[in-house]
Parts: C-alpha cells; sequence; structure tokens
C-alpha cells in the first residue's frame, strides 16, 4: 500500500489547525499541505459541542484570527458562528478541499533515515488502516478527549428515573421544557448552560462543590460600535484587538500581585448584580483568582437568572441520586428531571498520538517544551497548545508565523530537520501547567510535558514575550538544531497532493 505523501501534515481542523493552515498556504501557496481530522465536519471544539447556549468564554477580537478580522458587535460570539467562521476562512484560504474527515491518527513515527513520518490512520467509519508522510507535521488536536468528558460515577444514580446528560453528548433535539433540572458544575460549561436552560426550563438548580469566580462581561462593545461609524472596520478591529489583549492581560497580571485586593473587587461586583440579601459563600472559592480560569457572564446573564428566581445555587457535596433526584451530604434533596454533569473534561494530549522516533516510542510527559511550540529532542514537530491565561488563538496565531519563519530559515540555509536539544541540562521535572489548577489540569498533571529551567524551554504563559520570542527573536538561537538533506534519500512515494 502506497503512502500518500505531503510535504506538511496538520492534525485537526479547527481554529488552530486552519489558522497555522492558513499561515502556511499564504507565505508558502507552492507547499502541498494536507489537514488530517477525526470528525467528519470542520471546526473541532465547536463542531463536538452543542449544549445549550454553548459560546466562547474570550471576546471574538481576541479570540479569532487576526489576519480574518472577527467583525461583529458581539464581544462573544456563539458556537455555531464560530463553527462557520472556521469554515468560512478555511474556504477564503483556499483550505476547505484539503481537509481529510474520519481520521484517527493512531502514530506518527520519524525516520532520520529518510527524514520523514510516516502516519498511520484509521478511518473509523471503514475500518480501513491508511498511510501518509510528510516532511513536517503539526499537531492541533487540541487538550481533550473527544470520546468522553470527565464523568465520575455518584452512588445511586441508576436508580434516578430521569435523563442525565454529559454536555460533551448533548442529544440532538433534547426537550427540557417545563422540567426541573440539575446542573452538576461551577466551571464555564455550568456558567453557560444555567441560564441558557433556564428560559425554557421550569426550574435550574446548579449544584457545585465550590464555587468558581465569575465576571460579568458587556455582551456588546459599545466603543466599537461607536468607533466603526468613524473609522475603517480594519482600524477597529485592530484598536479592538490590541485594547482587548492588554486588558486581559493587566487584569491576570493583577490578579496575581493583589489577589487579595482583586478577590475583593471581583465578589464586590458579584454583591451588585446579585442583590444585598444573596447568600455569597456561593461565589466565595477557596483560591486565589486565576489560579483557575475566570468565567464569563455576558452581560451578567448567570446573575440575572438567579435574582429572577428562574435559577439557584446549592453549594454542597452528592451524597446520592435518589429516584427523583440528587440528596446532599447536608440532608437536602433536589428535585430533578434532568441532571446535567457538567464535570469537566478528559485531558489527551495530542488527540493521544503514539509519537514514535525510528520505531521506539516516544514518552512525551518526560520531554520538555521548547518554546512551547516544539518539543525536546523530536525532529520537525510542532504542538499547538494556547493560553490558559487569555485567548487560546493568540497563541495558535504567533505559532503559525513562528512555523513559516522556521520553513524559510530553512529553506534558505537548506536544511531539511530541525530539531531542539538541550544541551545545558535544563530539566526541572516541573510539568508545564503545575501552576493552574482546574480539576481537568489537575488529574492530567502527569500527562502533560515538562518546561525546564529557563529560555526557550521555560513556558511563559505571556503573549508579549511569546511574540517577541516566536515573531522577532533568531530562529537560529544555538538550541535549535539543523541537518542538511541527507544523500541518497529516495523521493517520498505515492501520491504528492494538497488534497491527498
Amino acid at each position: 500500500m502506497s503512502a500518500m505523501h505531503n510535504e506538511i501534515i496538520i492534525i485537526g481542523a479547527g481554529l488552530s489547525g486552519i489558522g497555522t493552515a492558513c499561515h502556511v498556504a499564504a507565505a508558502y501557496p507552492d507547499k502541498s499541505i494536507c489537514i488530517l481530522e477525526r470528525r467528519e465536519n470542520m471546526g473541532g471544539t465547536w463542531d463536538l459541542f452543542r449544549y445549550p447556549g454553548i459560546r466562547s468564554d474570550s471576546d471574538m477580537a481576541s479570540f479569532g484570527f487576526d489576519f480574518n478580522p472577527w467583525y461583529s458587535d458581539k464581544v462573544l460570539a456563539k458556537g455555531g458562528d464560530i463553527r462557520n467562521y472556521v469554515v468560512e476562512t478555511a474556504r477564503q484560504f483556499g483550505l476547505y478541499d484539503k481537509v481529510r474527515y474520519g481520521l484517527k491518527i493512531v502514530s506518527a513515527d520519524w525516520s532520520d533515515a529518510k527524514q520523514l513520518w510516516t502516519l498511520t490512520a484509521l478511518h473509523e467509519a471503514s475500518g480501513e488502516t491508511k498511510t501518509f508522510t510528510c516532511n513536517f507535521l503539526v499537531n492541533c488536536a487540541g487538550y481533550y478527549n473527544f470520546d468522553q468528558g470527565y464523568r465520575p460515577r455518584f452512588e445511586g444514580e441508576e436508580s434516578f428515573k430521569g435523563d442525565i446528560v454529559h454536555p460533551q453528548h448533548w442529544p440532538e433535539n433534547f426537550d427540557y421544557t417545563g422540567k426541573k433540572v440539575v446542573v452538576i458544575g461551577s466551571g464555564a460549561t455550568a456558567i453557560t448552560v444555567v441560564p441558557a436552560m433556564a428560559e425554557k426550563a421550569a426550574k435550574v438548580t446548579m449544584l457545585q462543590r465550590s464555587p468558581s469566580y465569575i465576571m460579568a462581561v458587556p455582551d456588546t462593545d459599545t466603543l466599537s460600535v461607536f468607533l466603526n461609524k468613524f473609522l475603517p472596520k480594519r482600524w477597529v478591529f485592530k484598536m479592538t484587538r490590541m485594547r482587548n489583549v492588554l486588558l486581559q492581560r493587566g487584569l491576570f497580571l493583577a490578579c496575581q500581585r493583589w489577589p487579595n485586593a482583586m478577590r475583593k473587587l471581583l465578589l464586590s461586583q458579584v454583591r451588585k448584580r446579585v442583590g444585598p440579601d444573596f447568600d455569597m459563600r456561593h461565589f466565595s472559592p477557596n483560591y486565589k483568582p486565576w489560579e483557575q480560569r475566570l468565567c464569563a457572564a455576558p452581560d451578567g446573564d448567570f446573575f440575572e437568572v438567579l435574582r429572577s428566581g428562574k435559577a439557584d445555587i446549592a453549594t454542597d457535596q452528592i451524597d446520592h441520586f435518589s429516584e427523583n433526584g440528587i440528596v446532599l451530604k447536608s440532608g437536602a434533596h433536589l428535585e430533578a428531571d434532568v441532571i446535567v454533569t457538567a464535570t469537566g473534561l478528559d485531558v489527551q494530549l495530542m488527540g493521544d498520538l503514539q509519537v514514535k522516533l525510528n520505531g521506539k516510542p516516544v514518552d512525551l510527559p518526560q520531554k520538555m517544551t521548547y518554546k512551547g511550540i516544539l518539543i525536546e529532542n523530536i525532529p520537525n514537530y510542532l504542538w499547538i497548545f494556547g493560553y490558559t491565561n487569555a485567548p487560546w488563538t493568540l497563541k495558535s496565531d504567533i505559532g503559525g508565523r513562528y512555523f513559516c519563519r522556521l520553513l524559510s530559515h530553512m529553506h534558505k540555509g537548506g536544511f531539511a530537520v530541525a530539531r531542539p536539544v538541550d544541551t545545558e541540562n535544563n530539566a526541572t521535572g516541573t510539568g508545564m501547567l503545575d501552576a493552574f489548577s482546574p480539576g481537568y489540569i489537575s488529574r492530567a498533571k502527569d500527562r502533560m510535558p515538562r518546561q525546564g529551567r529557563d529560555g526557550p524551554w521555560k513556558l511563559t504563559m505571556h503573549y508579549g514575550k511569546d511574540k517577541k520570542m516566536l515573531t522577532e527573536d533568531a530562529v537560529d538561537d544555538g538550541v535549535l538544531q539543523f541537518e542538511a538533506a541527507a544523500e541518497n534519500v529516495p523521493a517520498p512515494k505515492g501520491e504528492l497532493s494538497a488534497v491527498a
């Protein structure tokens, strides 16, 4: 069976995959690119999640692509709109037909002798195994398991006579009109689902073990609306993007430097929204601001449904499920016809891909990241992993720009291979996200790559520093090692096509 060859293969047709492909396609229109996507549709996260109210939790001026402005008055976009935006961007850059769907990438094996990656993929619908080869592999498969979310088992749940639904697997046309709903969880998904379901449900109760920080954000960017009357849209977009990036960074730094003051400020804003009689223990987390992501409520919709009585909060622990609800440790009983388990994600890095070097498996959690983009000792392999304290696609954008700079440097120097090598013993054993403490990350720390003591091996989670490092600093920094094309390496066999 002949392998289908492309110069560049990108895994994942979501925001990161399409965004990276757009950078490469614009800079190198003659390079053959193939995008492999496990799902049957484009959009990644925004095609998978279909629960009520699904939306971004970052403003679209900075969450959207810098090279394809998101022109909308809405600050936080609906999931379907983001999915359409990804598809339209792919069409605009000539990438729509370069995606092959339904392929689960099982393994990727780098050959030093051939200076090629060989990918083994399973076409899940037919059960057929397919083989691809490429010179450069870019993994944009995200960071969680698309097959299943995190779903703890609850005592007695088999006795519950209603519906139990996880947001990651929302049933199509699921009707909860007039029903009593309990949403288990306190993260971004719960904060989104509660006000959305409250529109039709008889009553929605958010059951949380511990609270999260929630911040009301405007759903309409009135300043941009005003400026658009006088200035070109592109100018307004660039100003809005810069403003929002600076505001996000400022908020994060303020929470890091003055956690107690910022806690008081955040909770005071909640108090104004819910009124003087609401029990603030439901909004008082036991951790400092930005040790976990802040949850966004557009126009304070979450607080509004609480004040209206359409929804309420219970802060307690589950003892067991009953036939018609949930019994809490306190002895209280929450009646429910529907239980939504918004209990989080199951982290699965790089699409659960088995990476090999010359046939030998690589233990990725023992490798350091280089500039947050490459992996120690792994040649011609990029991994796009976004920010936890800012919009994900900010990192994706500069990662794509760095990839183009790397390709340019290799072309000019006649290099075929780029490999980051630690020659100064930078390893510390520290995980790349050890300082970030939400449940889904804490459960997966042993699966995360490491970070080093300093330099390009240390993860910054700082857009400004990363932008300089990835788009301005020299590509050839003495850490990244380059190799010329090996002599007598035969040309890859099989089909060479941008569509493959």
